[in-house]
């Protein structure tokens, strides 16, 4: 979130006029000095009459500050036409008495240097204009036009030290253009010391792509960035490009969590995929899936209702949309439903400044939910590694800052640091998936695991990756004698897996029916015993009855023979054994 910025508050400060030209409020800290003068100095086509000109319009027709535009080399006509391309409307401000456009033709032979030269019919010009349409900022374009039959450097030292007073003394904020000078800032070498505020433009040419730089030279009683920040001229106007000022947005960060559009990749992330407005990197080795994943997790955002940019830089749409086909993703129904917009420009079109512009330019007109950029590592043909880096780390901000999922891709190259990207930005990214190849036996095949997943719990595994006709699909971690398996060796050792498991199910089997053999043989060998068992008890208990019976009968002749004897003696006696012979003849 940029930092609110004083403008016309007393007691804190100096008070600022904004340009509303985007990203120079930010490097001047709230807009150019109100009440005091503004030096812009450039060479040709650097374009310092359009931030004159736009700082004079965006004043009138948005900040309720009506502008007077003096021009010294091109009509009010001309001026209307070259800024009619960027969408202003000169013609209609000064009609509506907003804006005030005077053409002041100076001729080099009309100039006398006499002790008397002054610009006292410039000052009743500017100060008619000035009433006109009582013009709060004023714009010169350009001062060297005003002086430029002037050789005596006294007088123009006295006069341009005069306009800049007159200026201040009326309370205008004031835009005055010059040339760069050779072997000083300007042609004159004064007006960047009677100015307050300076500010220099710079085009140039870094490896055959055009760059323009903004650089804020001074700025009396004011902070400002230090820093030579690139800009832009585009349809729209200026843009600056202040990448270090950007900062992120004070709202909480969202809790919320999206689908990568794999199951089994979610499962990785602890079970939800990835967070809502968090940056994502994919990086890996050549072929091994990365479009393939972003197009996934494009896919699923499109399944949500939800929008999506894809901003790719190696591929045409037609390509990425044919090429998904042949792995079961059909994008052109999500193009169709206007759930899915594609822009893809060859990174050498534009410098990395216009890129960055554009894609911020999709992005907010679009409004997405998800945004991929495919591959990031394409930038390297336009710019030095530390400025993609710049770059991506202030795009990926603007994303975090409204809400948007950002998905970049990397090409990793070969060798023995694969856990690294080009452009060095793995520590912008909140989560880092890895994709690369697995070479054994003779044979290539994809890995994917999780570097880093900040706020999460998520998988330390290797898994092996596939994709095929019918889509993507993560296979579980499989171990073999010699660790991890993929590809023919998976296979292979799956098959003889398969094979021991039947052994060992056919083993069990056996195993079984001996069991279950040798529990009917004990069943009858119980049955048995248990039968002989039986009949032995049986013998035994007639026995025993047999052998009761016989003492009883013992015990009663014993008894009958003592009362015999008791009865008649011997003859008693005699008588009993009778009795008892009797008995055993019976």
């Amino acid at each position: 979130m940029e930092k609110k910025h004083r403008e016309g508050v007393p007691g804190r400060g100096l008070e600022k006029a904004r340009t509303g030209i985007q990203g120079l409020d930010e490097v001047t800290d709230g807009g150019l000095p109100r009440g005091r003068t503004t030096l812009i100095v450039g060479g040709p086509g650097t374009g310092k009459t359009l931030m004159g000109i736009e700082f004079a319009i965006k004043g009138a027709a948005e900040y309720g500050e009506p502008a007077v535009i003096m021009a010294f080399e091109e009509t009010g006509e001309e001026l209307a036409a070259n800024v009619r391309s960027l969408g202003y409307d000169l013609n209609k401000l000064v009609a509506s008495k907003k804006l005030a456009v005077d053409h002041v033709r100076v001729e080099r032979h009309e100039i006398e240097e006499t002790g008397e030269y002054d610009l006292e019919g410039l000052f009743i010009r500017l100060n008619h204009a000035i009433e006109s349409v009582g013009a709060k900022r004023v714009v010169l374009d350009t001062v060297e036009s005003l002086f430029a039959g002037l050789s005596n450097s006294g007088i123009l030292r006295a006069e341009l030290r005069r306009l800049f007073r007159w200026l201040k003394d009326r309370g205008m904020t004031s835009v005055i253009t010059a040339e760069a000078g050779n072997g000083h800032l300007t042609r004159e070498g004064l007006e960047e010391y009677v100015s307050d505020c300076v500010i220099l433009l710079d085009h140039r040419m870094d490896d055959q792509v055009p760059t323009r730089r903004i650089r804020v030279l001074k700025y009396r009683g004011s902070s400002h960035g230090t820093n030579e920040y690139p800009f832009l001229i585009t349809d729209t106007g200026i843009s600056v490009l202040p990448v270090t000022s950007l900062s992120y947005s004070e709202s909480p960060a969202s809790r919320e969590r999206v689908s990568t559009g794999i199951p089994k990749l979610d499962a990785m992330l602890g079970g939800k995929g990835y967070y809502r407005g968090s940056m994502i990197l994919v990086s890996g080795t050549a072929g091994t899936g990365k479009t393939s994943v972003a197009v996934k997790f494009v896919e699923a955002a499109c399944a949500r209702g939800e929008r999506a940019v894809f901003l790719t830089f190696e591929e045409s749409p037609s390509q990425v949309t044919r090429n998904m086909r042949s792995v079961g993703i059909d994008l052109d129904r999500w193009i169709k439903k206007g759930l899915l917009k594609f822009y893809a420009p060859r990174p050498t079109v534009y410098g990395l400044e216009t890129h960055l512009v554009t894609m911020q330019r999709q992005v907010e007109a679009f409004a997405p939910a998800v945004v991929v950029v495919d591959p990031i590592t394409n930038f390297t043909t336009v710019a030095a590694r530390r400025d993609i880096r710049l770059m991506l780390m202030r795009f990926s901000t603007f994303l975090k800052n409204q809400g948007i999922a950002g998905l970049f891709t990397s090409l990793t190259p070969g060798g023995e640091n694969l856990e690294s990207t080009t452009v060095a930005i793995s520590s912008l990214a909140d989560t880092w998936i890895f994709l690369r190849d697995i070479e054994i036996g003779g044979e290539r095949n994809r890995g994917i695991y999780v570097l880093k997943s900040r706020g999460m719990a998520h998988s330390n595994q290797i898994r092996e990756f596939v994709i095929s006709e019918k889509g993507i699909d993560l296979l579980n971690v499989y171990l073999g004698p010699s660790g991890v398996l993929t590809g023919s060796a998976r296979a292979t050792q799956e098959a003889e897996d398969r094979t021991q498991m039947r052994m060992r199910q056919q083993e069990i089997k056996r195993l079984e029916a001996d069991v279950k053999r040798k529990r009917l043989e004990a069943e009858v060998q119980i049955a048995r015993l248990r039968g002989e068992l039986e009949r032995d008890e049986s013998e035994l208990e007639q026995k025993l009855a047999y052998a009761q019976n016989g003492l009883r009968a013992q015990a009663e002749e014993r008894q009958i023979m003592a009362r015999s004897r008791r009865a008649d003696g011997g003859k008693g006696a005699e008588s009993a054994r009778r009795s008892r012979k009797s008995r055993r003849r019976d």
